[in-house]
């Protein structure tokens, strides 16, 4: 069955380490946990995870990142990542992520990022690479795309 939305549902708790001096989880920390959330994808829907990209020579560089924080997250909070890809034409990737707290199920941060193809040697891909036509092909398929 193909779908226009895909989405993963991951879990991860706050280590001790990602703490800062609030007690609170430091907010360059929600980036390790977007990338989580874009691992579990990578698992979930196979063929787009980074070891699928770096085999074929390709890279996912981000490009534009976001985070909008709106509850804090605590040590030993366990965080429900919600990774959601969405669909733009051309050679890129882009999610959006919903970081829930869930001992509450508090919205703790809203986050989007776009990552762009780039070779080996760093250069821009214009072209959409063959790995990702195919993922495309076998999880969106012909369904139609915003």
């Amino acid at each position: 069955m193909k779908k226009t939305e895909l989405e993963d549902i991951c879990r991860m708790t706050v280590r001790f380490s990602e703490i800062d001096s609030m007690q609170r989880a430091w907010h360059g920390s929600f980036v390790t946990y977007l990338e989580d959330g874009r691992e579990s994808f990578g698992r979930h829907y196979p063929g787009i995870g980074y070891a699928d990209m770096s085999r074929a020579g390709i890279y996912a560089a981000i490009y534009d990142l976001r985070i909008r924080f709106l509850a804090p997250l605590t040590l030993d909070d366990v965080a429900r990542i919600h990774t959601r890809y969405v669909y733009h034409p051309g050679a890129r990737i882009d999610f959006l992520y919903e970081i829930y707290r869930e001992r509450d199920n508090m919205l703790c941060a809203k986050a989007n990022t776009t990552q762009l193809f780039v070779d080996t040697e760093g250069i821009l891909l214009v072209d959409i690479p063959d790995f990702f036509k195919e993922w495309q092909d076998k999880h969106l398929g012909d369904a139609p795309q915003p």
